[in-house]
């Protein structure tokens, strides 16, 4: 025993104390550094007779102040935060620009029907007209907008995928190269305090991209992701990369090269920014996208189809005001081979047949023995097996739409992801360029025979027999036909029976009504088409009053430059029709009420994601507050410890004076 050595002990175990403390200070602001704690126990002890006495102490360990479940609650925080705020980032841009009245489509679409309205109120106003093409170029064109907008988020998060898994990379080899270097210090005896922080804080980090599950196996940290796809295991890394999406190359997918197989684990990402990203393109982007171009192309189809069911001004059928959203390109592009299929297969036209059934959604075609099965990917619907029809015109109809084969073949196993609507905003353009091809007049017009005796009166007529604006062979077919039969001359054989004579003079039809009431016929004029078959166009109007036997009533063309508005009237009537979404329960809902839907869908989920936001801040400033009061560097405290460890130095000095001392004095009596 020596008071010397103990009191070295002492000097020894102080200095270490503050060397601990003064790294602690220097390491205030180190991100992720634990503080440390010296640990001292005392030597053995010595006995003298029926005592012992102690020897002194030594150093045990320099800890670090660290809780595991406090660090597990601030990673898989970090990861929340991560992915809310990048969800939040991107939807936040979306809804203002749907909803701001100087980027979104209601304002615009406001003024193309105001004009609409000045031009039925003078349909020969040349001015008015010119508005209205105005209008409708300013339409189109804001549709065209905010598709790229969209369109370019799209990008950015392709490229962010791409760059954020080169991050996740290079982080998952530092979390690597930290277990393996932790485990050669290990394996000696000593505990690497920072090392130990440093791979923790890249651990962090991690969590910042991507979210990321945890064990811990003979003292390394093993790193999952999704459901279980191993990141980083000991010292070996699988490494992340994007790649276009077989299904859909627009999009890029998360893949995992793991011992020479790649697998594709974008459907199961979860947490950080990365994770945010994929669910803000499922739950925001892709359905605006789509919304927004089923109400584009709905708009396009409207004015187009009740256009052409009227005279210009040229006393011609009308024009299209919109692009052809039947174009051969346009059906071309709706359908996307699958990358992975047979390389012989061929691609899907796809037919736009009823745009009030069409729905905001994406679908997957799977070919099968007899067929292909549809599935609507907005809401994993399964819409049945269907059989490819001969001829084409004749292939069922799926939710306003139908598919047939483009060219080539197809083969069992082959899929195609149907895009209907997805790029109808980017495509809608104003094909119109003169006023006088605006067909605001209807076709028909009725008189009364002058020198009738009774009080009947017919309603104007209105053509019944859709054109096809899209369809030139049937348009000229029925264009020429109502040309051709004009006038008809409907003639009361009695007060309460008529017959109906074409422009030649033939009878084509007979009927009856109720004087007095308003009695509404269904007159089917017959023609011959080219091919020499026997075919009808129908012409509805209203008798009311009470005719007498031998008046009359004639139907004839509207004549050109007529300030006829009737047409006019029926496009200004779209403005509130119900003409998008219809089913088997709902009529649909008008263009304004369909944007005004979509506007509010995105501005719930940007809501959503505003709360979600402000939650998980919350919760990682308590988590990180959590770990930072247990593992954190307190200057308070950390002065006192080192006046504490300079007094403790101090003492110990003295020890070893004292003990000089008594040395001293035990060699001068000698």
């Amino acid at each position: 025993m020596s008071l010397l050595n103990i009191g070295m002990s002492g000097l020894s175990a102080s200095h270490a104390s503050l060397v601990t403390t003064g790294n602690n200070i220097s390491n205030v602001d180190t991100v992720g550094y634990s503080r440390q704690q010296t640990v001292q126990n005392s030597k053995n002890s010595i006995q003298y007779g029926n005592v012992f006495i102690g020897t002194g102490t030594t150093l045990a360990d320099v800890r670090r102040v660290y809780n595991s479940y406090l660090d597990a609650q601030l990673q898989t925080t970090t990861s929340l935060n991560s992915d809310a705020q990048a969800y939040l980032g991107q939807a936040t841009q979306v809804d203002k620009l749907l909803s701001d009245s100087g980027t979104g489509v209601t304002k615009t679409l406001q003024s193309f029907f105001a004009s609409l309205q000045t031009l039925a109120g003078n349909s020969n106003d040349n001015a008015a007209r010119q508005a209205l093409l105005t209008n409708a170029q300013g339409l189109s064109s804001r549709f065209n907008a905010i598709s790229q907008q969209l369109s370019q988020q799209n990008t950015y998060i392709n490229d962010q995928l791409g760059s954020m898994a080169d991050q996740v990379n290079k982080l998952a080899s530092t979390v690597a190269a930290y277990n393996k270097k932790i485990a050669e210090v290990s394996g000696s005896g000593g505990t690497p305090n920072e090392l130990l922080d440093q791979r923790n804080e890249t651990i962090r980090q991690l969590n910042e991209l991507v979210g990321t599950q945890v064990t811990e196996t003979d003292g390394r940290l093993d790193i999952y992701l999704g459901s279980g796809q191993p990141l980083v295991v000991g010292d070996t890394v699988n490494k992340l990369r994007v790649a276009p999406d077989p299904a859909d190359p627009t999009r890029s997918s998360i893949i995992m090269d793991r011992n020479g197989s790649s697998i594709d684990i974008t459907g199961v990402m979860s947490g950080g920014e990365m994770g945010g990203l994929v669910r803000y393109r499922n739950e925001v982007l892709a359905p605006a996208v789509n919304g927004l171009g089923r109400i584009a192309m709905v708009v396009a189809d409207q004015v187009n189809k009740q256009l052409g069911q009227g005279l210009d001004q040229n006393g011609n059928f009308g024009a299209a005001l919109f692009n052809n959203i039947n174009s051969l390109k346009a059906i071309s592009e709706r359908s996307i081979a699958n990358a992975n299929n047979n390389p012989a297969s061929g691609n899907l036209n796809v037919t736009i047949k009823d745009t009030s059934k069409l729905a905001a959604s994406d679908y997957q075609v799977t070919i099968t023995a007899t067929g292909y099965n549809v599935r609507r990917l907005s809401d994993n619907s399964d819409m049945g097996n269907f059989a490819f029809a001969t001829p084409p015109a004749a292939d069922p109809v799926i939710d306003g739409f139908s598919l047939s084969i483009n060219s080539g073949t197809v083969a069992v196993g082959d899929s195609f992801k149907i895009t209907p609507t997805r790029g109808s905003a980017a495509d809608m353009t104003t094909v119109m360029t003169d006023t006088k091809t605006l067909a605001t007049s209807a076709p028909l017009t009725s008189t009364k025979a002058s020198g009738n005796d009774g009080t009947g009166a017919v309603s104007q007529p209105n053509l019944k027999t859709s054109l096809d604006i899209y369809d030139p062979v049937q348009r000229l077919e029925v264009q020429t036909a109502v040309k051709a039969s004009m006038p008809v001359r409907m003639l009361m054989t009695s007060a309460t029976a008529y017959e109906v004579f074409d422009s030649k003079g033939n009878s084509i039809g007979t009927g009856n009504i109720v004087p007095g009431q308003n009695n509404d016929l269904n007159i089917a004029v017959p023609y011959t088409d080219a091919g020499g078959n026997p075919k009808t166009f129908n012409v509805a109007m209203t008798v009311s009053g009470s005719p007498a036997s031998g008046d009359s009533f004639n139907i004839a063309m509207t004549a050109a430059d007529s300030t006829d508005n009737r047409n006019a009237q029926s496009l200004l009537a779209l403005q509130t029709k119900a003409t998008i979404g219809a089913s088997a329960t709902s009529p649909g809902v008008s263009f304004t009420e369909a944007y005004g839907g979509l506007v509010t869908t995105v501005g719930s989920l940007t809501k959503q994601a505003q709360l979600d936001g402000t939650a998980t801040d919350t919760i990682l400033t308590g988590a990180r507050n959590a770990r930072d009061s247990l593992s954190g560097v307190d200057l308070d405290e950390e002065a006192g410890n080192l006046t504490k460890y300079q007094q403790y130095y101090t003492a110990s000095s003295q020890i070893i004076k004292t003990a000089q001392e008594i040395f001293s004095t035990l060699i001068n009596a000698l």
